[in-house]
């Protein structure tokens, strides 16, 4: 899995491609979000349009990802979720947790409110 980053008006879009399977790659989602927040970064949108597959170690991340932020005043939302994603999402009960949009700008847009 890759991590692409931009900051967009104090929001930060990370566009992740590849597979999230757990393992070192999603401990580095985790750590790239703290890092955002030391640097006073607390709004994120996670783009997942590249993401082919996740499983429960990914969705787990993620959680915990939103976590971190909530804690700190933060806010985590999820843009271009793809079908096989937004199923897992559906059959976990997670879509009720994660705000999804279906573009990033959109993301970016809500965030900003």
């Amino acid at each position: 899995m890759k991590i692409k980053e931009k900051i967009v008006d104090h929001i930060a879009v990370l566009t992740l491609s590849g597979k999230m399977m757990g393992g070192p790659e999603t401990t580095a989602l985790h750590d790239h979000i703290k890092g955002l927040i030391q640097d006073g970064i607390k709004k994120v949108v996670i783009d997942l349009g590249e993401v082919k597959w996740m499983n429960s170690s990914g969705m787990g991340v993620l959680m915990a990802c939103m976590t971190t932020l909530s804690n700190e005043g933060g806010k985590l939302v999820l843009a271009r979720v793809s079908e096989k994603v937004n199923s897992l999402l559906i059959i976990t009960q997670l879509i009720k947790v994660f705000e999804t949009y279906e573009t990033v700008d959109r993301a970016v847009a809500a965030l900003k409110e």
